[in-house]
């Protein structure tokens, strides 16, 4: 064995082993690079020898020879274990390639086709009297403004209230029967959703109401579990320390969970609900049933069919008029316009949530 002296560190290195031989075993950082490479040219040159060239086979081909490749490379170098750990992180990219590529395919698509009338006419024309190119969204952007609006607030307190009893107080067999009622809501068909308002509305107001409380109440069902499950979880990860801090203090438990839990999860909790609403905004089949179809602007959720961005889009597509492009035209921009929403309300989420954070954090 020989030492090696710095200061009054002192390093023991096995005798014959220098440091240069120790990084001598180890692949150069350009060598997954190289191997890409490598790989895309040989799979292109196998498909032009065998007289056809397909992006996809030389993309599939070239993965195979590159992770083979690495992997015997890797081998001999830097040893066996050193190879089936960069066979696991290629893997692991590849894993998370395929998982991207449906994403990038579907923004692509939407932005590419979405663009052709995402004008001013777009959002400030209805329906109405259109036949043909021409018209707009702005009803069925408006109906699904004051759906999902309404849907929210029906859905957050129930939902808070429910979660904070499971979390704070709820023991026993109550506890457990609303657990499982949750679960099973949380599962439902959106369409059970919708055909339960439309039923509830029936028995209320007489058969064949339609209108957009309708919609908002198959909407709060979907809604009320998915705030139920994540504000429960995020209650209970608050640290009972706190609590007990606040108790030895006497301070009630009610005020204990308003002043000192809830602030603590409220990040969690506004992201939790945030993504709930983002979950409601594109349901298609309950709104169809409970809120309906209509041409015009409707600001009345009382009263008549109110439409939303969702059936807008399965509308134009679905039952084209003269023009068939015209109305393919408006459902790719519907359903950029929908994109485009949703990520606004998580980007409002994010930011809110880290306000409130830095907040409960001073």
């Amino acid at each position: 064995m020989s030492t090696t002296t710095s200061g009054a560190a002192t390093r023991v290195r096995p005798a014959g082993r220098s440091a240069s031989s120790l990084q001598a075993r180890m692949l150069p950082s350009w060598t997954p690079w190289a191997a890409v490479a490598t790989s895309l040219v040989l799979a292109l040159l196998g498909f032009l020898a065998s007289g056809g060239a397909n992006v996809a086979g030389i993309v599939a081909v070239a993965l195979v020879i590159f992770l083979a490749g690495m992997h015997l490379v890797s081998t001999l170098v830097e040893g066996r274990r050193k190879a089936f750990d960069r066979l696991a992180s290629h893997l692991v990219v590849l894993a998370f390639g395929l998982a991207l590529l449906p994403l990038i395919s579907l923004a692509i698509d939407t932005v590419s086709h979405g663009l052709a009338r995402f004008d001013i006419t777009f959002f400030t024309y209805s329906m109405r009297n259109v036949v043909g190119d021409g018209g707009g969204a702005v009803h069925a952007l408006t109906g699904t403004l004051y759906v999902t609006g309404i849907a929210s607030l029906i859905a957050v307190p129930i939902g808070l209230l429910t979660a904070i009893y499971l979390a704070e107080y709820g023991r026993g067999s109550l506890a457990r029967a609303i657990t499982f009622l949750v679960d099973v809501m949380t599962g439902i068909p959106s369409i059970v959703a919708g055909l339960f308002a439309y039923a509830l509305m029936t028995i209320l107001f007489g058969p064949g109401t339609v209108n957009g409380l309708a919609g908002a109440l198959g909407l709060s069902v979907l809604m009320i579990p998915i705030v139920v499950r994540a504000t429960e979880e995020l209650l209970r990860l608050v640290p009972n320390e706190l609590r007990e801090a606040a108790y030895a203090l006497g301070v009630p438990k009610w005020r204990t969970i308003l002043w000192v839990v809830l602030p603590t999860a409220a990040s969690g909790i506004i992201s939790g609900v945030i993504l709930a609403v983002a979950r409601i905004v594109g349901e298609t089949a309950p709104l169809m049933i409970a809120a309906g179809f209509t041409a015009s602007l409707n600001s009345n959720p009382l009263a008549n069919p109110m439409m939303t961005l969702p059936v807008f889009v399965y509308d134009q597509y679905a039952y084209p008029g003269v023009l068939r492009e015209a109305y393919t035209e408006r459902a790719w921009t519907g359903a950029l316009t929908l994109i485009l929403l949703v990520m606004g309300l998580n980007l409002i989420g994010r930011l809110i949530a880290s306000r409130v954070a830095g907040k409960a954090g001073r």
